[in-house]
C-alpha cells in the first residue's frame, strides 16, 4: 500500500531573509558536529592523547549540549527567541576561539563544553524560529532545517580537512570566524521577537518526557545517536588516513545526508509512510554499522561503508524530527529542547565509550555495539506504532490544508500524561 503524506509540498527554499540569516547560522553550528573528525588522528599524536580522551571532544560538546537543552526553554521565554539565539552564537564564537588558542588536549575538551552550551541555545531556538517564520509550511520548515545540518555536516570535515592540514587550531578559529559572520546576519537580518506570554520552566522539559509519544522517540534517537556517533566519533582511528583524505571521506559522508534529507526522506515517506521508513531505514544503518565491525581491517570497506551511513542519517533526521514535533503535545521548543536533551546523551556518550571499549577488548566490538544499539531502536520505536500512524495521518491532513498538527496537540495537552503512559501497553 502506498502512503503520501505529502500530497503536495510547497518550496521549502522560498523563504524570508530572517529564517535565511538563521538557516545559515544552523549551516555554520553543524559545521561544528564533524570540523574536528579529521583532525582526531592527529591531535592525539600532536597532543600524546589517546583515542578516548580524544573523543571527549565530542563527548564534552554533545553532553553539555544535552542537558543544556533543558534551560533553552527557560531562557528564551524569558528574553525573546532572537536574544536566545545572539547568546548561543556569541558563546560559540568565544568559546571555538578559545578552543584554537588553547595548547592541551583537556583545554581543548574544556571549551569545546562551553561551545555545547551556546550550541544548545542555539540548536533548539533556531529550529523553532524556522517552523515559526518560515514560508511553505511545517515539512518545509523541516526539510530547509534538514537542509542546513546536512549542508553544514558536508562541509565542517572539508573545511576541517583543509584547515587541519595547516594546524590542528585552525578548524577552531575558522569555525569562530564564520560564527562571527552568523552572529552579525542574525543581529542585522531577524526581527526582534516578543517573549512569549507564558514564561517556561526549566522543569518543562524533564515533564514533557512523561508524555509517551515524545519519551519514545527520544529513546530510539538516543540508541540511534549511540551507533551515529560512535561512526563519527571512533571510525577516523580504525581509517588510518590523512587530515585531508578523512576530510574527503567525511565530506562525502556529509552530502549524502545532505541529499538524502531533503529528497530522500520524503521520497521514502510517500512510498512507504512513516513507521515502515524509519523501521526499515534503522536496520539498514544498523547493518551497515555492522560492516564497519565486521571489515574495520579493511581499509576501502570501512571507508565506503562509513560514507554511505550517511544516506542512513539523512533520511531518519528528517522524518525522526517531523514525527517528534507531531506527535509531541507540548509547544515546539519545549518539545525539541526535550528531544534534544535524551538523543544527544547517546551521542555524547557512545564516542568516549567506543574508545574505552576499543583500547580493552579491541578496534570491532564499539561497532558492533553501536548495531545493536541502532537495532535496540526498532523494538523502541515499534512501541508507538500507533502513535507514528497518527502523526501520518496528521500530516497528511495538514499538508492537505485540512486539519492543522497544532489541534492535536492541543487535544492530547489536555490528556492526563499518565494517561498516555497508561496506555504504553
Amino acid at each position: 500500500m502506498i502512503v503520501s503524506a505529502h500530497p503536495s509540498t510547497p518550496n521549502p527554499f522560498k523563504q524570508p531573509k530572517a529564517v535565511w540569516a538563521v538557516a545559515f547560522a544552523c549551516v555554520i553550528s553543524f559545521m561544528g558536529i564533524g570540523l574536528v573528525d579529521p583532525i582526531l588522528p592527529s591531535l592525539s599524536a600532536k597532543l600524546r592523547a589517546t583515542p578516548s580522551q580524544v573523543s571527549l571532544l565530542f563527548t564534552s560538546y554533545l553532553v553539555v549540549t544535552a542537558v543544556a537543552m533543558l534551560v533553552t526553554g527557560f531562557v528564551s521565554s524569558r528574553i525573546g527567541a532572537k536574544r536566545t539565539l545572539v547568546a548561543g552564537l556569541v558563546l560559540i564564537v568565544i568559546f571555538s576561539a578559545a578552543a584554537g588558542a588553547s595548547g592541551s588536549i583537556d583545554g581543548i575538551v574544556g571549551f569545546r563544553a562551553g561551545w555545547g552550551l551556546g550550541n544548545a541555545l542555539f540548536i533548539a531556538t533556531s529550529l523553532a524560529v524556522i517552523v515559526g517564520s518560515a514560508s511553505g509550511g511545517f515539512a518545509g520548515a523541516i526539510i530547509l532545517y534538514e537542509t542546513a545540518l546536512g549542508i553544514g555536516i558536508a562541509i565542517g570535515p572539508l573545511l576541517g580537512g583543509e584547515l587541519g592540514a595547516i594546524s590542528w587550531r585552525g578548524p577552531f578559529f575558522g569555525v569562530a570566524v564564520l560564527m562571527a559572520i552568523a552572529l552579525i546576519a542574525t543581529i542585522v537580518l531577524v526581527q526582534p521577537t516578543p517573549t512569549p506570554a507564558r514564561r517556561a520552566s526549566i522543569a518543562d522539559p524533564i515533564k514533557a518526557l512523561r508524555h509517551r509519544g515524545l519519551l519514545i522517540m527520544g529513546l530510539t534517537a538516543l540508541c540511534y545517536n549511540w551507533g551515529f556517533f560512535t561512526v563519527l566519533g571512533y571510525a577516523p582511528f580504525p581509517m588510518d588516513l590523512g587530515t585531508h583524505e578523512l576530510g574527503y571521506v567525511f565530506t562525502g559522508w556529509g552530502v549524502l545526508v545532505a541529499v538524502f534529507s531533503v529528497f530522500g526522506a520524503p521520497w521514502l515517506q510517500a512510498r512507504l509512510g512513516i513507521a515502515r521508513s524509519l523501521y526499515l531505514n534503522l536496520a539498514l544503518f544498523a547493518l551497515d554499522i555492522l560492516v564497519i565491525g565486521l571489515f574495520t581491517d579493511s581499509k576501502a570497506t570501512l571507508i565506503v561503508a562509513v560514507i554511505v551511513a550517511g544516506a542512513f542519517i539523512g533520511i531518519n533526521n528528517t522524518i525522526t524530527t517531523q514525527a517528534v514535533m507531531t506527535v509531541a503535545p507540548v509547544e515546539r521548543p519545549v518539545a525539541s529542547a526535550s528531544y534534544g536533551f535524551v538523543r544527544f546523551i547517546g551521542g555524547g556518550l557512545a564516542p568516549y565509550a567506543a574508545g574505552k571499549i576499543a583500547e580493552h577488548n579491541g578496534v570491532h566490538l564499539p561497532f558492533y555495539i553501536g548495531a545493536a544499539a541502532v537495532a535496540l531502536g526498532i523494538g523502541v520505536l515499534a512501541t508507538g506504532h500507533s502513535l507514528l500512524a497518527e502523526a501520518e495521518r496528521v500530516q497528511a491532513a495538514e499538508a492537505a490544508g485540512h486539519t492543522p498538527a497544532e489541534e492535536r496537540r492541543e487535544t492530547l495537552e489536555k490528556q492526563a500524561p499518565a494517561e498516555e503512559l497508561g496506555s504504553a501497553g
